[in-house]
């Protein structure tokens, strides 16, 4: 018996990226919704214009809510845009990750990997929907 042949044999639960893109969803819906309504000192406590503050904002809750949505829409007609709509809340979830990480100021990225690991895993977890969509569920066996 090859190994592959034992792979072949375990069943595909094909809804395990849900496991984590809901809690990634939640956290940042969460966090969006933690910084509504939109007040200039919030803003200034971080040193950032009330432009990027409204864009952090909104872009946290949306790509959390996108994220969601984005994972939802798997049937034949509707994958292609619910992967694009996945691989965009991604890509801004890493955008806001990054601002995020350097806002702090690290001294060294192995500062940043030690010391800032909650950052990191979000990080990565916008790094993986953005790269993977849900191509998942177009995969066959």
């Amino acid at each position: 018996m090859t190994l592959r042949s034992i792979l072949k044999k375990i069943p595909d639960f094909k809804g395990a990226n849900f496991l984590i893109r809901i809690p990634l969803s939640i956290v940042f819906i969460l966090q969006g919704l933690s910084k509504l309504p939109l007040d200039i000192s919030d803003a200034e406590i971080f040193g950032l214009p009330m432009t990027v503050w409204f864009f952090v904002a909104w872009g946290e809750l949306l790509s959390g809510i996108g994220l969601l949505i984005g994972g939802l829409l798997v049937s034949k007609n509707l994958n292609s845009y619910g992967g694009l709509l996945t691989r965009f809340c991604g890509i801004v979830i890493c955008g806001i990750m990054t601002g995020i990480i350097l806002i702090q100021e690290p001294e060294s990225l192995l500062d940043v990997l030690l010391y800032d690991n909650l950052h990191v895993m979000l990080y990565c977890g916008g790094l993986f929907f953005a790269l993977r969509g849900n191509r998942i569920y177009l995969e066959k066996k």
